[in-house]
């Protein structure tokens, strides 16, 4: 069970009809989720994930921000036993990155999970078709197709009408479900299974803080508004196990996608302690008082534990506001409910704001201007 230690004004009426809010939301579907999963989805990502680890040294996973950021984060965070190790590709256009990782797989055997919704997003894209011919030049067309887990939209998209041309086994990223919340969905569960976490603990944890995580959310939340409203707008996330670094880039997209709008919302950061706070220590103690922290505390050892202790007492007597989250355990189950957790009180603290934590508009921005100038458009 995850729990907060601080106090804030929850206002409970309100609360509830954001609840209701989410739950009717055309993007609300990872709300009850982790209680109405697909169990014929769910054996064949399980089935997929063994023929994957019978067959194949390496899974090239290809995808970019929530298609890859959150499976990431708990791969890197549980460092799971597999045979098989995933290798990342897709999440940026530098050519150099790409080299890397296709000169990493070299002769080994290895299959491919391309995560996209449309298939149109050009660095998965690109990846995606560089990894492509190897596999072709290594195997042949026919068994090449059938290394190659595609998962995207249910109907519709260029993946889509390519998969289905191809063969490609398929999965579904859920026209209810956005990227940064689709952790929980085939589009991380594959991903997790093949490198070894128990994806079954997994959604224990979260659908186990449908309903418990409810009331610590509210209040993470509303104390995130509160702060927002006194002119804390920037939040550091502050977890001290090194290997959950992923876990808080996963942390910055959610929050920051979700809240940053009509000039609205609060900026993410994060950091690792106590590595930082040889770098980042001295402005945490001493610099500009418009942030404020919310230390991410897992169970650990004793040495770790006092440097918890010692960064809370040093920072709250500096000026800074620090929040406490607690979890219960440092595995599957308490990842899931961490997830869940986070999910549901970014949602309430978007809608406080008064914006809609389910679309990222500004994003398309970038993207426009970019194919622009390599004359795609």
């Amino acid at each position: 069970m995850i729990k907060v230690n601080f106090d804030s004004k929850v206002d409970v009426k309100r609360t509830a009809e954001i609840l209701k809010e989410i739950a009717k939301d055309e993007m609300g579907g990872w709300f009850n989720l982790p209680r109405k999963i697909d169990m014929g989805e769910f054996v064949r990502i399980k089935e997929a994930a063994k023929k994957i680890q019978e067959e194949s040294e390496y899974l090239v996973c290809i995808g970019i921000g929530g298609s890859y950021l959150g499976h990431r984060a708990i791969i890197e965070a549980l460092r799971p036993k597999s045979e098989t190790k995933i290798i990342y590709a897709g999440n940026s256009l530098s050519k150099r990155e790409l080299d890397y990782a296709l000169k990493k797989v070299g002769d080994h055997d290895f299959s491919i999970n391309v995560i996209s919704k449309s298939g149109t997003t050009l660095e998965p894209s690109i990846a995606f078709d560089e990894f492509k011919k190897k596999l072709i030049e290594k195997y042949g067309e026919e068994e090449a197709f059938s290394r190659i887990y595609a998962t995207t939209d249910k109907k519709k998209g260029a993946l889509h009408d390519e998969a289905v041309a191809a063969g490609y086994t398929r999965f579904v990223v859920p026209d209810n479900i956005g990227g940064r919340y689709s952790v929980l969905t085939a589009v991380g569960l594959l991903p997790m299974a093949v490198a070894g976490v128990n994806i079954d603990k997994l959604l224990e944890g979260a659908a186990g803080a449908v309903e418990s995580t409810i009331e610590p959310a509210s209040k993470y939340a509303w104390m995130r508004y509160e702060l927002g409203l006194k002119g804390y707008d920037t939040e550091v996330f502050a977890s001290f196990e090194p290997s959950t670094m992923y876990f808080n880039e996963w942390l910055k997209q959610l929050f920051g996608e979700s809240e940053g709008k009509g000039k609205q919302g609060i900026f993410p950061a994060a950091v690792i302690y106590s590595t930082d706070l040889h770098s980042l220590g001295q402005f945490m103690q001493e610099g500009r008082r418009n942030l404020f922290e919310t230390i991410i505390d897992f169970p650990t050892d004793e040495t770790n534990a006092k440097v918890v202790q010692a960064v809370k007492s040093a920072h709250i007597a500096g000026g800074i506001p620090v929040l406490d989250v607690s979890v219960s355990s440092f595995d599957e189950k308490g990842f899931g409910e961490l997830i869940y957790f986070f999910e549901t009180a970014c949602a309430i603290s978007a809608k406080l704001f008064g914006v809609n934590p389910f679309d990222q508009p500004g994003v398309e921005a970038y993207k426009s201007e970019l194919k622009r100038l390599m004359g795609l458009v």
